[in-house]
């Protein structure tokens, strides 16, 4: 798929573009596959999004860093390397192969995409993604590619254990009984993304990924030695460097109305990749599974001092939203606000 014809056209039409790349079900991969040395118009980010690119140089924060083998003692090196390659083996797959599960229906609960917001977002990054629901019902295991099936389940395990010690430490954080996150079906509901960084013809003129949030309850990120990952801080964006035997942890929307704010859900995003060798990382998203239960602050977290911040919905509405709205923005907590 080439850019020049259609990008040095006055007649350009953003929508057919972007509907033509979705069609051919190709991704980012397929385009760099393709020998293109610029990139398509649509994936070209606004002044406003590229003017911040760097962080800001005398500003380098210590991010930090968690010790939880008092508590977790299980380290499982050899499986996280496994499953970061067995992602990044199937997005090197050829683009027939791939295109079998390339949909953005989920039904399946297994999908290759490139942009979960393609047709919303007002520029698109430049990465690909194979998406697999986990939980609360598990798909056939057939349907899950088989390069990457028996890492992707073993690591769905790992995360599931790591992810009951983080919910116990949050809800104790918060002054709760250790069970509260898990009564809640916290652990429940767990999407993973494998994420495709390749090389960027013109990085400074795209992301990998755009600045958002997450929205649901945590997100335990692994994340190869590239780099890219960067955290909003109130002194601009910080570079979140791979630590080797660390795992990324951050806070969701969903999470910061449940605690009234007591935790925040972090604003980050991924720069463009501009080197040779491309970029793999593995999101895990919980959720919860009781989907029909009204969420909003906890009431032990609230009183007459201390309002409820946020008015109560349930997880259709709240996803409803998401899945509706470009990436970018704090629009999920903004919009349940009261």
């Amino acid at each position: 798929m080439a850019a020049t014809t259609a990008d040095s056209s006055d007649q350009y039409d953003r929508t057919e573009a972007v509907k033509q790349f979705d069609d051919s079900k190709i991704g980012v991969k397929g385009l760099v596959d393709s020998g293109i040395d610029s990139i398509p118009r649509f994936f070209i980010h606004p002044p406003e999004t590229l003017s911040d690119l760097k962080p800001v140089s005398q500003f380098r924060p210590e991010i930090p860093t968690v010790d939880l083998s008092a508590v977790d003692s299980s380290r499982p090196p050899e499986l996280w390397t496994c499953t970061i390659n067995s992602i990044k083996a199937f997005h090197e797959q050829p683009t027939e192969i791939k295109a079998r599960v390339y949909r953005r229906e989920t039904g399946t609960g297994v999908s290759f995409i490139s942009n979960v917001d393609l047709y919303n977002s007002k520029a698109a990054s430049w990465r690909d993604t194979l998406q697999l629901r986990l939980g609360p019902t598990i798909p056939d295991q057939n349907e899950i590619p088989e390069i990457c099936r028996d890492q992707a389940i073993a690591w769905d395990r790992e995360i599931q254990r790591l992810g009951e010690v983080l919910m116990g430490l949050l809800s104790e954080g918060l002054g709760l009984n250790r069970e509260r996150l898990k009564e809640m079906t916290c652990l429940q509901g767990r999407v993973m993304v494998g994420h495709y960084y390749p090389k960027c013809p013109q990085p400074d003129l795209t992301v990998g990924l755009t600045s958002h949030t997450d929205p649901g309850v945590l997100t335990v990120l692994l994340q190869d030695h590239i780099g890219g990952l960067q955290v909003r801080c109130n002194e601009g964006w910080a570079d979140v460097k791979p630590v080797p035997g660390a795992l990324v942890i951050n806070i969701g929307d969903l999470l910061q109305i449940i605690s009234n704010e007591e935790y925040k859900s972090v604003d980050h995003r991924v720069l463009a990749n501009p080197s040779g060798e491309p970029r793999v990382s593995i999101a895990v998203f919980f959720n919860p599974g009781a989907r029909d239960e009204l969420y909003g602050p906890l009431p032990e977290l609230t009183s007459a001092e201390k309002r409820p911040l946020y008015r109560n919905f349930n997880l259709s509405e709240f996803y409803t939203r998401f899945f509706t709205k470009e990436l970018a923005g704090k629009s999920l907590t903004n919009y349940f606000k009261q």
